[in-house]
């Protein structure tokens, strides 16, 4: 029963988009610039770009506590945000959400990390941006591991150059079949230890290739894609917001784009309660949402709603909207919904030190670093027998901060404490794993009845984690970086496993994935729920693998891909 008070006319709008982040922004401007009028529904609050960035261009001295959130706030608010370990500061803890009124339950250890407002998490995210290839869209059939993928690289590949040339990627060809080269901007440039370990590791070990990171940052900006973004200045203060748009955000490009078309109605403060069937036509006719300032119930209608909330936001919405035809939530004939949960494991790798290049330096704060692609599992040379897929490297060199004291070296200030922290410490370089996680269906997300949010909606209740696959890969990460930093003759080596739990490296993906049978996946090749034909999810929660890359540019891809066809399908009356 349809609980609407202000008239259904004023609410129906062509299109929905629930979330404005990655995903959801993208949506937002193919739907406006394709011309239908779109509803853009966001839980959190309204973040403008620039004139809500507050802390972009503070130095250290400026902000509280030396940019340390107090233990005991951290305690109270942020316990679970703060497991990152770089997230929770004074300079960012207004972007990520309070796990105090942001609850849910953990049957097993799982880091969700959250941006609650316009914009979501495309302000706060590492903007590594590479290209899947065949290798990982044909992996599971050739494994054997869960299902296929009902797409290849060939389909997506337009969409790829599209959404590179739209929100700027820099990087360097490299010609490597898998990681397809991009319609890149000017790579940012190595500093001398990471040319030096290039040289010196690619002698040993050639299919150990290194690359400069693939980022969605204008080092030349084009008007024609880009407008008035600005060059990329090398602040390193991203995860505040860049007043200068240089690097990609929903914020800085997209929205802007879909507000300038006059076509996008954007509506902060509201929770997507579920997603309204009409049964007896098994299609969508719109969105409930409780408002979250007044707690107050409103409908919203459209023909085609695109669900980009995140792959565990979208998920909760679609959990949450059961009815009859659809006991188990939204689209679940194959029960798959909310399983297979996802995401890159990492911190484990090795580190080292050289003796080298004491007398040179580097200008200003690079915001990426270097990049190893793939070189495991890949064809029959390289095919391991203790583990399936592969990992890459992220990271890169650099000198210490100037005097590296310890704590209490920098009180006393003598003399020689003064001589210290006038030089530049030795050079290091630091090569971190970042591997891929397998689709296990026990891994898996569910709705806690037992335990409301403020809104009265229940919890997700997590029950994920890696396995033996991941384990053993994550002792090779370790192996194979110490074995490339001893044939770049580094010192000091040492491998190291910090420890990690699923959700931490906020690529949570796979819980709504895509298939060929409805009775094994949620959506079809075009981001299309099987049994609800209007209803479209182009967020980490179509994900049928996980590959080892980073995924926000797929997912854009994706979106690109799937507006195009689903304003297609409105046109020939199809949906």
């Amino acid at each position: 029963m349809y609980v609407n008070t202000e008239g259904k006319k004023e609410v129906t709008y062509d299109a929905i988009v629930i979330g404005s982040g990655i995903s959801g922004g993208f949506a937002a401007k193919e739907l406006c610039e394709k011309g239908l009028k779109t509803l853009v529904l966001e839980r959190g609050r309204d973040v403008k770009h620039v004139v809500d960035y507050p802390t972009a261009s503070l130095d250290p001295w400026e902000l509280p506590n030396g940019d340390n959130v107090p233990e005991a706030e951290v305690k109270e608010h942020y316990f679970n945000q703060s497991r990152t370990g770089y997230t929770i500061k004074e300079s960012t803890k207004h972007f990520f959400v309070k796990d105090s009124e942001q609850p849910y339950t953990e049957v097993q250890r799982f880091d969700w990390m959250r941006g609650y407002h316009v914009g979501g998490r495309s302000i706060m995210w590492g903007r590594q941006s590479y290209r899947w290839s065949d290798l990982d869209f044909e992996a599971n059939a050739k494994d054997g591991i869960a299902i296929d993928w009902p797409i290849r690289y060939a389909d997506i590949a337009p969409w790829y150059d599209y959404v590179e040339r739209y929100i700027g990627v820099s990087g360097q060809k490299e010609g490597l079949h898998q990681l397809p080269d991009g319609e890149f901007l000017p790579p940012m440039e190595f500093n001398c230890i990471e040319e030096f370990v290039k040289e010196k590791s690619e002698a040993k070990y050639p299919e150990r290739r290194i690359t400069i990171g693939r980022t969605a940052h204008l080092t030349q900006p084009n008007p024609e894609y880009h407008g008035t973004r600005g060059q990329c200045l090398s602040r390193n203060r991203c995860i505040r917001g860049c007043p200068y748009g240089a690097y990609y955000s929903s914020n800085a490009a997209a929205l802007p784009a879909a507000e300038a078309t006059g076509n996008m109605t954007l509506r902060p403060h509201s929770i997507v309660q579920n997603i309204i069937l009409d049964e007896k036509t098994q299609k969508a006719v719109g969105v409930r949402i409780i408002d979250a300032e007044t707690m107050e119930v409103h409908e919203f209608f459209a023909k085609v709603i695109f669900c980009c909330a995140s792959a565990l936001g979208t998920t909760h919405i679609l959990l949450n909207s059961r009815y009859d035809s659809h006991p188990n939530g939204l689209g679940n004939l194959s029960g798959e919904l909310g399983h297979n949960i996802m995401d890159h494991h990492f911190r484990a790798g090795a580190r080292a030190k050289s003796e080298l290049f004491g007398d040179k330096y580097f200008k200003g704060r690079r915001p990426n670093g270097i990049y190893v692609p793939r070189f495991r599992n890949i064809d029959n040379a390289t095919k391991r027998k203790d583990f399936i897929r592969g990992y890459g490297y992220q990271g890169g060199g650099g000198r210490q901060s100037f005097g590296a004291l310890v704590a209490e070296e920098a009180f006393l200030m003598g003399a020689q404490s003064k001589d210290q922290l006038s030089e530049p410490g030795p050079w290091s370089m630091n090569l971190l794993g970042f591997g891929e996680t397998l689709p296990y269906h026990e891994n898996k997300v569910e709705l806690d009845y037992s335990r409301l949010d403020k809104w009265g909606l229940p919890v997700l209740k997590f029950d994920a984690g890696i396995k033996t696959n991941e384990k053993i890969m994550r002792l090779d990460m370790m192996n194979a970086a110490a074995e490339m930093l001893e044939a770049a003759g580094l010192k000091d080596i040492t491998t190291y496993d910090d420890g990690y739990s699923l959700g931490l490296g906020i690529h949570e993906m796979g819980t709504a994935r895509m298939g060929n049978d409805p009775k094994t996946s949620i959506l079809n090749k075009w981001n299309q729920m099987h049994q609800v034909s209007n209803v479209f999810v182009t967020d980490g929660a179509c994900m049928t693998s996980a590959a080892c890359v980073n995924p926000s540019l797929t997912y854009m891809a994706l979106t690109a891909r799937a507006v195009d066809y689903a304003v297609k399908q409105l046109k020939n009356n199809n949906l």
